[in-house]
């Protein structure tokens, strides 16, 4: 059975992704980011999740000081929203 061309170039290519992406995966896994405090290792993910949330809390704490607590149409969404900005952007600044 004869195929065209193109098939067997896109044959080629499928292969070939698949042998790469597995390799690419298990080469991002080398380490595991972790932070020395008080001479045990902790994960830095939980590390910026507790931070986190402390701005969350912090945010929470300003905006029902300024009112706007109230307003907040759905506020366990947005605090919800808040806590993971500010932990992912906890973990750009720190690992960026």
């Amino acid at each position: 059975m004869k195929f065209p061309l193109s098939f067997l170039h896109a044959r080629a290519w499928l292969r070939t992704a698949l042998t790469l992406v597995p390799l690419a995966a298990l080469a991002a896994c080398s380490a595991s980011p972790s932070r020395n405090i008080l001479g045990s290792y902790f994960p830095t993910w939980m590390i910026c999740a507790l931070l986190g949330l402390v701005g969350a809390v912090v945010l929470r704490v300003v905006l029902g000081k300024a009112g706007i607590d109230e307003a907040l149409p759905l506020p366990a969404v947005v605090y919800l929203c808040a806590w993971i900005a500010v932990t992912l952007a906890i973990w750009l600044l720190w690992l960026g």
